[in-house]
């Protein structure tokens, strides 16, 4: 069988995890707060007994695009957005720190603050943040959380806790499957940087660009077709090859 049928093989698996990556990208183009992946193509020769003459294809997510998405304005007093660098800290499924940029929050019937997957938001104090039965709730741009308590007067405001937000080297943060970022070196745990603002009633939306996603999603369908025609043609001419070896 000719050598060819496995680099189109190749070509076409890789294709089809191309395929994965933009679409997932594509399906998220309305997530809060989602950081688009990048993927990227190379050629890697196929070294053997002589000089390698052939190459195949290798997908790899190299990095996230890390630039900002829109700022939608929700007017939830509950919906954050941060200005400029920085994550949100929140619990992850382990218990877990992870980094997000995600600021849809919301409070669960016992008080726990919550992010719109359901991650508990953590507070600078290194822990979930709570909050008591309130009649109103406001997040200062310095991410302090402040509450009205039930039963109070209109101006009895008292700070319950403050949200943590991190500033980590890009270059040194990974996303996890579970769409969390995390260091790859160093402390898993950042410090909360208090020179980060925030902005209530807001929402940072993806940063996914869907025409381009979708464009790299038909050009990368156009390409795994050339690369099945290209397998059958080499079984074409297998086939031709040994009818000529018989009639000899």
């Amino acid at each position: 069988m000719d050598r060819a049928i496995y680099i189109a093989m190749t070509g076409a698996k890789h294709n089809m995890l191309a395929q994965a990556s933009h679409s997932n990208n594509l399906a998220n183009a309305t997530t809060t707060g989602f950081r688009a992946d990048w993927e990227q193509a190379r050629a890697m020769p196929v070294f053997g007994e002589y000089y390698p003459s052939r190459a195949f294809s290798n997908t790899e997510r190299p990095a996230t695009d890390f630039n900002d998405g829109p700022m939608v304005e929700t007017g939830n007093e509950l919906d954050v957005a941060i200005t400029g660098d920085g994550f949100f800290a929140v619990q992850d499924a382990d218990g877990n720190e992870g980094y997000t940029r995600r600021g849809d929050f919301s409070v669960t019937p016992v008080g726990q603050l919550i992010n719109g997957s359901g991650q508990p938001v953590i507070g600078q104090g290194g822990g979930p943040i709570v909050l008591p039965p309130y009649e109103k709730v406001e997040i200062g741009e310095d991410g302090t959380i402040s509450i009205r308590p039930a039963g109070a007067g209109p101006n009895e405001m008292a700070v319950i806790d403050g949200l943590k937000i991190v500033n980590p080297d890009l270059q040194n943060l990974e996303k996890g499957t579970d769409g969390l970022f995390r260091p790859v070196e160093g402390e898993q745990v950042l410090e909360d940087d208090p020179a980060l603002r925030v902005v209530s009633g807001f929402v940072e939306g993806s940063n996914v660009n869907p025409v381009h996603e979708l464009t790299n999603v038909l050009a990368l369908n156009r390409q795994y077709e050339l690369q099945v025609k290209m397998m059958k043609t080499v079984e074409e001419v297998t086939r031709s090859s040994e009818q000529i070896l018989r009639m000899s």
